[in-house]
């Protein structure tokens, strides 16, 4: 089984690296064309097909993994954060493939693929040996519950990409009004949070691949129900350089790094989420070299980023954009309100004897749902097409990642066992 389990790991790489081309692939696509002085169409057609062939076989190495994974570990690989995110990236791309069979629109790749990577990439920072179910996950519903919450998510998410290329479409950097430079500032910023994305992957796999450790003790205190209180001392182990230590902790082992020799600042006493402080270290680290590396990129192209991006979109009708985006999230919707909901307060009766508890999961999944259903609501009844309809799409992923990650770092709940070791 430990063969078939490092196989899996390695056809999971290999599904990483072939989004990574893929994404590189859609962009020689794209710019390409415009750069060409032969046919552009030709040009166009050629490598949309070698983009659309290398995600594909990304897609086929990452649903080997997953089959050999569920094998070698003798149960559906979705109950820890690894390989629930590792199944949300795969089901991202399989909402991608059957979008791009319908509408063959190469810029919906160049928008997905970095989406994927990002969120494999993110996966492989979590502990990646299988753990054993614990009693509430030793069920069937398991695999009902959390693949179409995933697959749902999933669609949400190309709607997202879609509604992304929409804005860099309509948002004109050229115009000057008021309202144009608010649209302009307001898509620059969603291009910011993408380069702190990217400052994500060079702070992790950068100082992973560097070796660095930093070990801390940290003591929890615990009064139970009764009053009674207990003390635990906890070892807590960083990869990356302690902008933020543990809450009352000290410093047990420490790699040097520009001098440190204990975390700057202590983390929130109020992030109680699972190993809360090293993802907020990691958040922190993401966001400092993100900025830096998009002041590095703002000085050497002397413009905003959308502004470079926008004339790339030119060909695409903005409103074919956003009906596609309406009709991507329109797939996920039902799915989504089958798995978040319907099928989750099923399972959360026959493991807790009750449908719902006001878990935090619950309660932002609830406000996932019912954001979606005010999107569906304003765009059916209120005619919010166009910007309105693609910044409601956009904010709406902004809910599902803040559900899937920001609800770990900050609270605990009974979704806890899929943080971290």
């Amino acid at each position: 089984m430990n063969a078939l389990l490092n196989f899996s790991s390695d056809v999971f790489l290999v599904a990483f690296f072939l989004y990574c081309l893929g994404f590189i692939s859609y962009g020689v696509t794209i710019a390409g064309a415009r750069l060409t002085k032969r046919d552009p169409e030709k040009h166009i057609r050629k490598w949309g097909r070698i983009s659309y062939a290398i995600s594909l076989l990304g897609l086929i190495s990452h649903a080997t993994s997953f089959i050999t994974r569920w094998i070698g570990g003798g149960h559906i690989p979705t109950s820890n954060m690894y390989e629930f995110m590792s199944f949300f990236a795969m089901m991202i791309m399989l909402a991608f493939v059957v979008t791009y069979a319908i509408y063959r629109k190469h810029l919906i790749g160049l928008f997905t693929l970095p989406l994927t990577v990002i969120i494999v990439a993110y996966a492989m920072v979590f502990p990646q040996e299988v753990q054993p179910l614990i009693p509430a996950l030793q069920s069937p519903w398991l695999k009902i519950h959390v693949t179409t919450v995933a697959l749902g998510e999933a669609f949400l998410a190309v709607g997202f990409a879609v509604a992304l290329l929409q804005l860099l479409r309509i948002v004109d950097f050229r115009e000057k009004g008021p309202r144009a430079r608010r649209s302009q500032r307001w898509v620059e910023v969603l291009m910011v949070i993408a380069v702190i994305m990217v400052g994500y992957l060079i702070s992790v796999f950068g100082f992973r691949a560097a070796g660095y450790e930093a070990t801390f003790l940290q003591e929890n205190v615990h009064i139970s129900d009764a009053g009674v209180e207990s003390t635990e001392t906890d070892t807590v182990a960083y990869k990356l350089p302690p902008i933020f230590k543990p809450y009352n902790s000290q410093v047990q082992e420490m790699d040097s790094f520009l001098g440190m020799k204990d975390g700057i600042l202590e983390t929130p006493h109020w992030m109680k989420g699972v190993d809360a402080a090293r993802k907020w270290n990691t958040i922190v680290w993401s966001i400092l070299i993100g900025l830096i590396l998009y002041a590095v990129i703002r000085i050497i192209i002397r413009k905003p980023i959308g502004a470079v991006i926008h004339p790339l979109t030119r060909g695409m009708d903005p409103d074919d954009l956003d009906e596609i985006s309406y009709r991507i999230i329109a797939i996920g919707y039902p799915i989504f309100t089958l798995g978040g909901l319907v099928f989750a307060m099923i399972w959360a009766y026959l493991a807790w004897s009750r449908f719902w508890g006001w878990d935090p999961k619950e309660v932002w999944a609830l406000i996932t749902w019912l954001y979606y259903t005010a999107y569906l609501h304003l765009r059916l009844s209120r005619g919010w097409h166009g910007e309105k309809s693609a910044w409601l799409a956009v904010i709406g992923f902004i809910v599902v990642m803040f559900t899937l990650v920001g609800v770990n770092l900050v609270l605990v709940g009974l979704h806890s066992y899929a943080g971290v070791e």
